[in-house]
């Protein structure tokens, strides 16, 4: 089972769409190069992912068990930003009227792992006995599949042809 450790921010001031954007270049990458990509991009969403990021790496080694694992070697295993709660404001318009303006926000999450994301365990090989055998059943059931289509195009050129015969008398 990989090991894993996640941080929560909540209640950002940004959309989460914005957020989305920088979590985007980071997704599935190792810990030190998540960090120098979310340092040196220019967004406000940057600072706050980095700030959390570097969370999610300290919840991982507080864990006696992790103690031992390098921070080089961690992932980042999933990041998210899921809508936070809107705070709805008046904007004054022309003639009278009012715009309304949907301030958003967002909750962002940071799982880091010491295994990348979809990481698949090695099957056991099959022995080659056993791949024979399933390549001959495959060939044997293909075989079968084209005799039963040579039967019936047949029997549907014979039925043709007992047709034409019979129209012709």
């Amino acid at each position: 089972m990989a090991k894993q450790a996640h941080a929560i921010k909540r209640g950002i001031q940004s959309s989460p769409l914005k957020m989305r954007i920088v979590l985007d270049q980071i997704r599935g990458k190792r810990v030190p190069e998540a960090l120098s990509i979310l340092h040196f991009t220019p967004n406000h969403a940057s600072i706050v992912a980095e700030k959390t990021l570097r969370s999610a790496v300290a919840n991982f080694q507080m864990d006696p068990e992790n103690a031992r694992f390098d921070v080089d070697e961690l992932y980042v295993r999933e990041c998210s930003a899921d809508g936070g709660p809107v705070l709805k404001r008046v904007l004054p318009a022309p003639m009278g009227r009012a715009f309304r303006v949907r301030k958003r926000s967002n909750h962002l999450t940071i799982v880091v792992g010491d295994e990348p994301m979809g990481t698949v365990k090695k099957a056991r090989k099959k022995s080659s006995a056993s791949r024979v055998a399933m390549a001959k059943s495959i060939s044997s059931a293909a075989s079968a599949k084209k005799a039963s289509k040579a039967k019936q195009a047949e029997s549907a050129v014979a039925a043709e042809a007992e047709t034409s015969t019979s129209e012709n008398e």
